[in-house]
Protein backbone atom coordinates (compact mmCIF):
# COMPACT_ATOMS: atom_id res chain seq x y z
CA UNK A 1 0.00 0.00 0.00
CA UNK A 2 2.96 2.05 0.58
CA UNK A 3 3.86 2.55 -2.88
CA UNK A 4 0.86 3.76 -4.02
CA UNK A 5 0.93 6.83 -2.07
CA UNK A 6 1.54 10.14 -3.60
CA UNK A 7 5.10 11.43 -3.38
CA UNK A 8 2.56 14.99 -3.79
CA UNK A 9 -0.62 15.19 -3.47
CA UNK A 10 -3.58 18.35 -3.23
CA UNK A 11 -7.02 18.18 -2.39
CA UNK A 12 -9.23 20.58 -3.67
CA UNK A 13 -7.07 23.62 -4.03
CA UNK A 14 -9.12 27.14 -4.34
CA UNK A 15 -7.79 30.28 -5.03
CA UNK A 16 -9.34 33.95 -5.19
CA UNK A 17 -7.76 36.85 -6.17
CA UNK A 18 -10.72 40.08 -6.45
CA UNK A 19 -12.87 39.23 -8.65
CA UNK A 20 -11.18 35.92 -10.56
CA UNK A 21 -11.59 32.17 -8.92
CA UNK A 22 -7.73 31.46 -9.97
CA UNK A 23 -8.32 27.57 -9.02
CA UNK A 24 -11.29 25.83 -7.90
CA UNK A 25 -11.47 22.76 -6.44
CA UNK A 26 -8.33 21.76 -8.07
CA UNK A 27 -6.94 18.22 -7.41
CA UNK A 28 -3.46 16.90 -8.79
CA UNK A 29 -0.75 14.00 -7.50
CA UNK A 30 2.40 13.30 -8.50
CA UNK A 31 3.80 9.62 -7.77
CA UNK A 32 7.42 9.49 -7.05
CA UNK A 33 9.83 8.94 -9.78
CA UNK A 34 7.93 9.77 -12.50
CA UNK A 35 7.36 13.08 -14.84
CA UNK A 36 3.92 14.60 -14.54
CA UNK A 37 3.67 16.99 -17.36
CA UNK A 38 0.73 20.05 -16.03
CA UNK A 39 -0.47 21.31 -19.84
CA UNK A 40 -2.90 24.41 -19.89
CA UNK A 41 -3.36 27.95 -22.00
CA UNK A 42 -1.65 30.95 -19.96
CA UNK A 43 -4.09 32.16 -17.52
CA UNK A 44 -5.47 28.68 -17.05
CA UNK A 45 -4.08 28.22 -13.27
CA UNK A 46 -0.91 26.65 -14.29
CA UNK A 47 1.73 29.07 -12.19
CA UNK A 48 -0.97 29.46 -9.52
CA UNK A 49 -1.17 26.17 -8.93
CA UNK A 50 2.71 26.25 -8.74
CA UNK A 51 3.32 29.11 -6.46
CA UNK A 52 0.96 27.46 -3.90
CA UNK A 53 3.12 24.55 -3.89
CA UNK A 54 6.05 26.60 -3.51
CA UNK A 55 4.54 28.54 -0.80
CA UNK A 56 4.68 31.70 -2.34
CA UNK A 57 0.41 31.35 -2.35
CA UNK A 58 -1.36 30.61 0.07
CA UNK A 59 -4.32 28.52 -1.16
CA UNK A 60 -7.89 29.70 0.41
CA UNK A 61 -9.17 26.36 0.52
CA UNK A 62 -7.72 22.81 0.25
CA UNK A 63 -4.99 20.83 1.73
CA UNK A 64 -1.47 20.17 0.52
CA UNK A 65 -0.18 16.05 1.50
CA UNK A 66 3.38 14.51 1.31
CA UNK A 67 4.02 11.02 1.57
CA UNK A 68 0.32 10.78 3.13
CA UNK A 69 0.71 13.80 5.54
CA UNK A 70 -0.99 16.69 5.13
CA UNK A 71 1.54 19.86 5.35
CA UNK A 72 1.44 23.78 5.56
CA UNK A 73 3.67 25.59 3.69
CA UNK A 74 3.72 29.37 4.08
CA UNK A 75 6.92 30.01 2.53
CA UNK A 76 9.70 28.82 0.01
CA UNK A 77 11.87 27.91 2.19
CA UNK A 78 9.34 25.99 4.15
CA UNK A 79 8.95 24.17 0.59
CA UNK A 80 12.42 23.23 0.69
CA UNK A 81 12.85 22.15 3.78
CA UNK A 82 9.83 19.28 2.89
CA UNK A 83 11.91 18.46 -0.15
CA UNK A 84 10.28 21.02 -2.81
CA UNK A 85 12.40 22.94 -5.30
CA UNK A 86 11.08 25.04 -8.19
CA UNK A 87 13.16 26.01 -11.43
CA UNK A 88 11.33 29.04 -12.59
CA UNK A 89 11.10 29.73 -16.96
CA UNK A 90 12.59 33.52 -16.45
CA UNK A 91 15.83 32.54 -14.20
CA UNK A 92 16.78 35.29 -12.25
CA UNK A 93 20.97 35.19 -10.89
CA UNK A 94 23.49 38.06 -10.01
CA UNK A 95 26.37 37.72 -13.37
CA UNK A 96 28.91 38.58 -11.18
CA UNK A 97 28.11 35.65 -8.61
CA UNK A 98 30.10 32.27 -8.77
CA UNK A 99 28.75 28.82 -8.77
CA UNK A 100 29.45 27.84 -5.06
CA UNK A 101 28.25 31.09 -3.87
CA UNK A 102 24.80 30.96 -5.48
CA UNK A 103 24.53 27.38 -4.42
CA UNK A 104 24.69 28.56 -0.66
CA UNK A 105 23.57 31.51 -0.52
CA UNK A 106 21.56 32.13 2.37
CA UNK A 107 22.92 28.77 3.73
CA UNK A 108 26.31 29.88 3.94
CA UNK A 109 28.44 27.29 6.60
CA UNK A 110 30.29 29.31 9.62
CA UNK A 111 33.53 27.81 11.12
CA UNK A 112 34.19 28.57 15.05
CA UNK A 113 34.25 32.33 15.00
CA UNK A 114 31.42 32.50 13.02
CA UNK A 115 33.06 33.48 9.85
CA UNK A 116 31.98 31.82 5.79
CA UNK A 117 33.24 28.53 5.79
CA UNK A 118 34.59 28.93 2.20
CA UNK A 119 36.82 25.87 2.23
CA UNK A 120 33.87 24.11 3.17
CA UNK A 121 31.60 25.39 0.21
CA UNK A 122 34.40 24.76 -2.20
CA UNK A 123 34.71 21.17 -0.93
CA UNK A 124 30.85 20.88 -0.97
CA UNK A 125 30.12 22.68 -3.93
CA UNK A 126 33.17 20.01 -5.77
CA UNK A 127 31.60 16.97 -4.35
CA UNK A 128 27.93 17.96 -5.47
CA UNK A 129 29.21 18.88 -9.45
CA UNK A 130 31.12 15.38 -9.29
CA UNK A 131 27.90 13.87 -8.31
CA UNK A 132 25.81 15.30 -10.60
CA UNK A 133 28.92 15.02 -13.39
CA UNK A 134 28.59 18.89 -13.78
CA UNK A 135 31.79 20.13 -15.56
CA UNK A 136 32.18 23.32 -13.86
CA UNK A 137 34.54 25.01 -11.76
CA UNK A 138 33.37 26.00 -8.56
CA UNK A 139 34.69 29.53 -8.71
CA UNK A 140 33.13 29.69 -12.77
CA UNK A 141 30.38 33.27 -12.49
CA UNK A 142 26.93 32.95 -14.27
CA UNK A 143 27.99 35.88 -16.48
CA UNK A 144 30.11 32.92 -18.35
CA UNK A 145 27.55 30.47 -18.19
CA UNK A 146 25.16 29.51 -21.13
CA UNK A 147 20.84 29.33 -20.27
CA UNK A 148 21.16 25.30 -20.54
CA UNK A 149 24.48 25.88 -17.93
CA UNK A 150 22.36 27.76 -15.46
CA UNK A 151 18.97 25.68 -15.83
CA UNK A 152 21.62 22.38 -14.83
CA UNK A 153 23.05 24.71 -11.75
CA UNK A 154 19.74 25.14 -10.64
CA UNK A 155 18.66 21.16 -10.63
CA UNK A 156 21.97 20.82 -8.67
CA UNK A 157 20.62 23.47 -6.49
CA UNK A 158 17.42 21.51 -5.58
CA UNK A 159 19.10 18.40 -5.05
CA UNK A 160 21.86 20.25 -2.84
CA UNK A 161 18.40 20.65 -0.90
CA UNK A 162 17.37 16.79 -1.03
CA UNK A 163 14.59 17.83 -3.32
CA UNK A 164 12.55 15.18 -3.75
CA UNK A 165 9.94 16.90 -5.91
CA UNK A 166 11.13 19.72 -8.64
CA UNK A 167 8.90 21.67 -10.44
CA UNK A 168 10.43 22.79 -14.13
CA UNK A 169 8.58 25.90 -15.74
CA UNK A 170 9.11 26.09 -19.36
CA UNK A 171 12.44 24.68 -19.25
CA UNK A 172 13.29 24.38 -22.51
CA UNK A 173 11.97 28.15 -23.93
CA UNK A 174 15.74 29.29 -24.53
CA UNK A 175 18.01 26.92 -25.16
CA UNK A 176 18.82 24.64 -28.02
CA UNK A 177 17.68 21.11 -29.25
CA UNK A 178 21.45 19.17 -28.27
CA UNK A 179 20.77 21.43 -24.56
CA UNK A 180 16.86 19.65 -24.57
CA UNK A 181 18.46 16.65 -25.01
CA UNK A 182 21.38 16.91 -22.54
CA UNK A 183 18.39 18.28 -20.04
CA UNK A 184 15.73 15.25 -20.61
CA UNK A 185 18.72 13.13 -19.60
CA UNK A 186 19.38 14.70 -16.18
CA UNK A 187 15.19 14.28 -15.93
CA UNK A 188 16.06 10.67 -16.87
CA UNK A 189 18.55 10.72 -14.09
CA UNK A 190 16.69 12.40 -11.46
CA UNK A 191 13.90 9.63 -12.18
CA UNK A 192 15.89 6.87 -11.88
CA UNK A 193 16.53 8.52 -8.37
CA UNK A 194 13.36 8.67 -7.13
CA UNK A 195 12.93 12.26 -7.98
CA UNK A 196 9.37 13.46 -9.12
CA UNK A 197 9.14 16.09 -11.51
CA UNK A 198 6.38 18.21 -12.23
CA UNK A 199 7.10 19.96 -16.17
CA UNK A 200 5.42 22.74 -17.27
CA UNK A 201 5.53 23.28 -21.29
CA UNK A 202 3.33 24.15 -24.59
CA UNK A 203 5.50 22.28 -26.50
CA UNK A 204 3.64 19.42 -27.25
CA UNK A 205 5.84 17.38 -29.28
CA UNK A 206 8.77 17.39 -26.13
CA UNK A 207 5.81 16.55 -23.88
CA UNK A 208 5.41 13.15 -25.24
CA UNK A 209 9.06 12.36 -24.72
CA UNK A 210 9.13 12.77 -21.09
CA UNK A 211 5.57 12.54 -19.70
CA UNK A 212 4.76 9.59 -17.56
CA UNK A 213 1.31 11.06 -17.24
CA UNK A 214 -0.54 14.86 -18.27
CA UNK A 215 -2.86 16.91 -16.36
CA UNK A 216 -5.07 19.64 -18.43
CA UNK A 217 -6.15 22.33 -16.88
CA UNK A 218 -8.28 24.99 -18.03
CA UNK A 219 -9.90 28.33 -16.77
CA UNK A 220 -8.76 27.21 -13.05
CA UNK A 221 -10.38 23.68 -13.33
CA UNK A 222 -8.61 20.44 -13.72
CA UNK A 223 -9.96 19.32 -17.17
CA UNK A 224 -8.43 15.75 -17.21
CA UNK A 225 -5.63 13.68 -15.81
CA UNK A 226 -4.66 10.76 -18.08
CA UNK A 227 -1.28 8.61 -19.02
CA UNK A 228 0.53 9.66 -21.53
CA UNK A 229 0.21 6.48 -23.21
CA UNK A 230 -3.10 7.27 -23.64
CA UNK A 231 -3.43 10.70 -25.16
CA UNK A 232 -2.21 12.82 -28.44
CA UNK A 233 -1.02 16.00 -29.12
CA UNK A 234 -4.45 16.66 -30.73
CA UNK A 235 -6.56 15.41 -27.61
CA UNK A 236 -4.48 17.65 -25.12
CA UNK A 237 -4.96 20.41 -27.63
CA UNK A 238 -8.65 19.82 -27.01
CA UNK A 239 -8.41 19.82 -23.48
CA UNK A 240 -6.46 23.16 -23.24
CA UNK A 241 -8.79 24.93 -25.32
CA UNK A 242 -11.98 23.03 -24.88
CA UNK A 243 -12.34 23.21 -28.52
CA UNK A 244 -11.11 21.05 -31.74
CA UNK A 245 -8.54 22.57 -33.81
CA UNK A 246 -8.53 20.74 -36.88
CA UNK A 247 -5.42 22.81 -38.30
CA UNK A 248 -2.42 24.16 -35.93
CA UNK A 249 -1.39 26.42 -38.74
CA UNK A 250 -3.84 28.47 -40.67
CA UNK A 251 -1.56 29.02 -43.79
CA UNK A 252 -3.55 30.28 -47.16
CA UNK A 253 -2.70 30.81 -50.41
CA UNK A 254 -1.99 33.87 -50.94
CA UNK A 255 -1.08 35.76 -54.55
CA UNK A 256 3.06 36.61 -54.56
CA UNK A 257 3.46 40.11 -55.73
CA UNK A 258 6.52 41.74 -56.45
CA UNK A 259 10.01 41.71 -53.93
CA UNK A 260 9.78 44.62 -50.77
CA UNK A 261 12.77 43.44 -49.60
CA UNK A 262 16.47 42.20 -50.97
CA UNK A 263 19.48 41.60 -49.00
CA UNK A 264 22.40 41.01 -51.00
CA UNK A 265 26.17 40.26 -49.67
CA UNK A 266 25.63 41.32 -46.25
CA UNK A 267 28.24 41.16 -43.76
CA UNK A 268 28.60 41.84 -40.02
CA UNK A 269 31.97 40.95 -39.71
CA UNK A 270 30.92 39.16 -36.46
CA UNK A 271 28.04 36.88 -36.47
CA UNK A 272 27.04 36.39 -40.35
CA UNK A 273 28.44 36.88 -43.86
CA UNK A 274 27.52 37.45 -47.34
CA UNK A 275 24.12 36.96 -46.45
CA UNK A 276 21.39 37.33 -50.00
CA UNK A 277 17.67 36.71 -49.75
CA UNK A 278 14.27 37.93 -50.79
CA UNK A 279 11.23 38.31 -49.31
CA UNK A 280 7.75 39.03 -51.52
CA UNK A 281 4.53 41.17 -51.22
CA UNK A 282 1.74 38.63 -49.36
CA UNK A 283 5.34 36.12 -48.75
CA UNK A 284 5.87 34.39 -45.53
CA UNK A 285 9.20 33.61 -45.04
CA UNK A 286 10.80 31.53 -42.62
CA UNK A 287 14.75 31.43 -41.22
CA UNK A 288 15.51 28.51 -39.50
CA UNK A 289 18.77 27.62 -37.99
CA UNK A 290 20.71 26.39 -35.00
CA UNK A 291 20.80 28.83 -31.69
CA UNK A 292 24.10 31.14 -32.64
CA UNK A 293 23.44 30.34 -36.38
CA UNK A 294 22.99 34.21 -36.65
CA UNK A 295 19.48 34.62 -37.61
CA UNK A 296 18.47 36.98 -35.23
CA UNK A 297 21.90 38.60 -35.12
CA UNK A 298 20.32 39.71 -39.14
CA UNK A 299 17.24 40.16 -38.23
CA UNK A 300 18.71 43.31 -35.95
CA UNK A 301 20.72 44.41 -38.31
CA UNK A 302 17.91 44.87 -40.94
CA UNK A 303 15.86 47.01 -38.31
CA UNK A 304 18.92 48.98 -37.47
CA UNK A 305 19.77 47.77 -34.06
CA UNK A 306 23.27 46.77 -34.83
CA UNK A 307 25.70 48.21 -37.53
CA UNK A 308 26.82 46.04 -40.48
CA UNK A 309 30.23 46.37 -42.78
CA UNK A 310 29.07 45.46 -46.34
CA UNK A 311 26.36 44.89 -48.34
CA UNK A 312 22.56 45.90 -49.82
CA UNK A 313 19.60 46.19 -48.34
CA UNK A 314 16.57 47.31 -50.79
CA UNK A 315 13.31 48.00 -50.06
CA UNK A 316 10.91 47.76 -53.28
CA UNK A 317 14.40 47.81 -55.17
CA UNK A 318 15.55 51.16 -53.82
CA UNK A 319 18.85 50.47 -51.51
CA UNK A 320 18.52 51.98 -48.48
CA UNK A 321 21.03 53.22 -45.80
CA UNK A 322 19.72 51.70 -42.24
CA UNK A 323 21.90 53.21 -39.92
CA UNK A 324 19.64 53.05 -36.58
CA UNK A 325 15.93 51.73 -36.02
CA UNK A 326 14.73 55.03 -37.18
CA UNK A 327 15.88 54.34 -40.33
CA UNK A 328 14.54 51.12 -40.89
CA UNK A 329 10.69 52.31 -39.41
CA UNK A 330 10.83 54.89 -42.09
CA UNK A 331 11.52 52.42 -44.56
CA UNK A 332 8.55 50.54 -43.82
CA UNK A 333 10.58 47.61 -41.84
CA UNK A 334 9.46 46.74 -38.13
CA UNK A 335 10.11 43.78 -35.79
CA UNK A 336 8.96 42.29 -33.34
CA UNK A 337 12.04 40.63 -31.33
CA UNK A 338 12.74 37.33 -29.67
CA UNK A 339 12.76 39.16 -26.17
CA UNK A 340 9.35 40.92 -26.00
CA UNK A 341 10.13 41.70 -22.40
CA UNK A 342 13.21 43.85 -23.15
CA UNK A 343 12.58 45.06 -26.43
CA UNK A 344 9.28 44.98 -26.95
CA UNK A 345 7.06 46.33 -24.09
CA UNK A 346 7.64 48.79 -21.33
CA UNK A 347 6.12 46.78 -18.39
CA UNK A 348 4.71 49.21 -16.18
CA UNK A 349 3.13 51.33 -18.30
CA UNK A 350 -0.50 51.00 -20.04
CA UNK A 351 -1.36 49.06 -23.45
CA UNK A 352 -2.77 52.09 -25.11
CA UNK A 353 1.17 53.69 -23.69
CA UNK A 354 2.95 50.93 -25.48
CA UNK A 355 0.82 51.07 -27.98
CA UNK A 356 0.89 54.99 -28.85
CA UNK A 357 5.36 54.99 -28.05
CA UNK A 358 6.19 54.35 -31.29
CA UNK A 359 3.41 56.45 -33.66
CA UNK A 360 3.69 60.17 -30.72
CA UNK A 361 3.59 62.09 -34.20
CA UNK A 362 0.37 61.18 -34.98
CA UNK A 363 -1.09 62.30 -32.14
CA UNK A 364 0.99 65.83 -31.16
CA UNK A 365 -0.11 68.64 -32.85
CA UNK A 366 1.72 71.85 -32.42
CA UNK A 367 3.38 70.79 -28.80
CA UNK A 368 -0.04 69.49 -27.57
CA UNK A 369 -1.13 65.54 -27.46
CA UNK A 370 -4.21 64.89 -28.87
CA UNK A 371 -5.39 62.04 -26.36
CA UNK A 372 -8.80 61.64 -28.38
CA UNK A 373 -7.38 60.58 -31.67
CA UNK A 374 -4.51 58.85 -29.64
CA UNK A 375 -7.60 56.62 -27.51
CA UNK A 376 -9.28 55.79 -30.51
CA UNK A 377 -6.99 54.78 -33.01
CA UNK A 378 -5.43 52.79 -30.10
CA UNK A 379 -8.78 51.51 -29.84
CA UNK A 380 -9.40 50.69 -33.38
CA UNK A 381 -5.81 48.69 -33.98
CA UNK A 382 -6.06 46.86 -30.45
CA UNK A 383 -9.88 45.32 -31.71
CA UNK A 384 -8.31 44.54 -34.97
CA UNK A 385 -5.27 42.77 -33.47
CA UNK A 386 -8.11 41.06 -31.54
CA UNK A 387 -6.32 42.34 -28.13
CA UNK A 388 -8.08 41.29 -24.99
CA UNK A 389 -8.26 43.00 -22.15
CA UNK A 390 -10.28 44.61 -19.04
CA UNK A 391 -9.59 48.20 -21.04
CA UNK A 392 -6.82 50.14 -23.04
CA UNK A 393 -5.40 51.23 -19.31
CA UNK A 394 -4.92 48.32 -17.80
CA UNK A 395 -0.99 47.66 -17.38
CA UNK A 396 0.66 45.63 -20.26
CA UNK A 397 2.20 43.66 -17.24
CA UNK A 398 -1.23 41.86 -16.41
CA UNK A 399 -2.06 40.47 -20.32
CA UNK A 400 -0.65 37.12 -21.12
CA UNK A 401 1.76 36.43 -23.81
CA UNK A 402 -0.27 36.02 -26.52
CA UNK A 403 -1.92 39.06 -25.47
CA UNK A 404 1.57 41.29 -24.73
CA UNK A 405 2.28 40.14 -28.02
CA UNK A 406 -1.00 41.02 -30.26
CA UNK A 407 0.18 44.85 -28.54
CA UNK A 408 3.68 44.59 -29.82
CA UNK A 409 1.43 43.56 -33.32
CA UNK A 410 -0.77 46.56 -32.58
CA UNK A 411 1.89 49.23 -31.91
CA UNK A 412 3.65 48.40 -35.27
CA UNK A 413 0.60 48.17 -37.63
CA UNK A 414 -0.09 51.71 -37.00
CA UNK A 415 3.16 52.42 -38.86
CA UNK A 416 1.50 50.67 -41.33
CA UNK A 417 4.74 48.81 -42.60
CA UNK A 418 5.60 47.12 -45.92
CA UNK A 419 8.15 44.65 -44.10
CA UNK A 420 7.68 42.46 -40.79
CA UNK A 421 10.54 40.73 -39.03
CA UNK A 422 9.39 38.71 -36.46
CA UNK A 423 11.69 36.75 -34.34
CA UNK A 424 9.87 33.63 -32.22
CA UNK A 425 6.79 35.36 -32.54
CA UNK A 426 5.11 32.36 -30.88
CA UNK A 427 7.79 31.93 -27.95
CA UNK A 428 6.12 31.50 -24.23
CA UNK A 429 2.77 31.23 -26.07
CA UNK A 430 0.15 28.60 -25.68
CA UNK A 431 -1.44 26.54 -28.51
CA UNK A 432 -4.77 28.50 -28.73
CA UNK A 433 -2.64 31.71 -28.41
CA UNK A 434 -0.37 30.61 -31.08
CA UNK A 435 -3.01 29.60 -33.48
CA UNK A 436 -4.57 33.22 -33.00
CA UNK A 437 -1.38 34.77 -33.60
CA UNK A 438 -0.99 32.94 -36.51
CA UNK A 439 -4.36 33.79 -37.60
CA UNK A 440 -2.86 37.22 -37.54
CA UNK A 441 0.20 36.43 -39.07
CA UNK A 442 -1.75 35.40 -42.26
CA UNK A 443 -4.07 38.02 -42.63
CA UNK A 444 -0.88 40.61 -42.38
CA UNK A 445 0.24 38.53 -45.75
CA UNK A 446 -2.80 39.52 -47.06
CA UNK A 447 -2.74 42.66 -46.84
CA UNK A 448 -0.16 42.27 -49.35
CA UNK A 449 2.95 42.89 -46.34
CA UNK A 450 6.10 40.70 -46.60
CA UNK A 451 6.79 38.78 -43.13
CA UNK A 452 9.96 37.07 -41.83
CA UNK A 453 9.26 34.36 -39.49
CA UNK A 454 12.60 33.55 -37.43
CA UNK A 455 11.82 30.35 -35.34
CA UNK A 456 13.24 27.51 -33.42
CA UNK A 457 10.38 25.66 -33.56
CA UNK A 458 10.75 23.89 -36.97
CA UNK A 459 6.38 22.75 -37.39
CA UNK A 460 6.11 26.44 -37.20
CA UNK A 461 8.07 27.49 -40.22
CA UNK A 462 6.71 24.48 -42.10
CA UNK A 463 3.27 24.95 -41.37
CA UNK A 464 3.54 28.72 -41.70
CA UNK A 465 5.76 29.41 -44.92
CA UNK A 466 6.50 29.57 -48.33
CA UNK A 467 9.94 29.22 -48.74
CA UNK A 468 12.42 28.71 -45.75
CA UNK A 469 16.20 29.70 -45.71
CA UNK A 470 18.54 27.98 -43.53
CA UNK A 471 21.46 29.17 -41.27
CA UNK A 472 24.62 27.81 -39.96
CA UNK A 473 27.48 29.16 -38.43
CA UNK A 474 26.70 32.61 -40.03
CA UNK A 475 25.47 31.98 -43.23
CA UNK A 476 22.60 30.95 -45.95
CA UNK A 477 23.18 27.17 -46.50
CA UNK A 478 20.08 26.39 -48.82
CA UNK A 479 16.55 27.38 -49.53
CA UNK A 480 13.26 25.13 -49.00
CA UNK A 481 10.35 25.35 -51.10
CA UNK A 482 7.15 25.23 -48.80
CA UNK A 483 6.66 21.78 -50.51
CA UNK A 484 9.75 20.01 -49.73
CA UNK A 485 10.18 21.30 -46.04
CA UNK A 486 10.53 18.43 -43.85
CA UNK A 487 12.00 18.75 -40.49
CA UNK A 488 15.52 16.23 -41.80
CA UNK A 489 16.05 18.82 -45.37
CA UNK A 490 15.74 21.63 -42.52
CA UNK A 491 18.00 20.07 -39.67
CA UNK A 492 20.91 18.46 -42.65
CA UNK A 493 21.15 22.09 -43.73
CA UNK A 494 20.78 23.50 -40.80
CA UNK A 495 23.84 21.18 -38.99
CA UNK A 496 26.07 21.80 -42.18
CA UNK A 497 29.79 22.97 -40.52
CA UNK A 498 28.76 21.71 -37.02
Amino acid sequence: MESNIPKLELKGIQKFFPGVTALANVSFSVKKGTVHVLCGENGAGKSTLMKIINGIYQPDGGSIHIDGKEVKIQNPIEARKHGISMIFQELNYIPEITIEESIFLGREPVNKLGKINWKKIRKDTEELLKQENLPYSPTTQFKDLTVSDIQMLEILKAMSYNSQVIIMDEPTSAITRKEVGILFDKIAELKSKGVSIIYISHKMEEIFKIADEITVIRDGVVIDTKPASELDIDKVISLMVGRKITNAYPKEDIKIGETMLEVKELTDGKHFEDINFNVKRGEIVGFAGLMGAGRSEVARTIFGLDPYLSGEIKVKGKEVKIKNVKDSINNGIVMLSEDRKRYGIVGIRSITENVSISNLEKFFYKGHLHSKKEISSVSNICERMKVKCPNLETSIDSLSGGNQQKVIFAKWMLRNPDVLILDEPTRGIDVGAKYEIYKLITELAKENRAVIIISSELPELIGMCDRIYVMASGKITGEIDREKATQEAIMKLATRGE
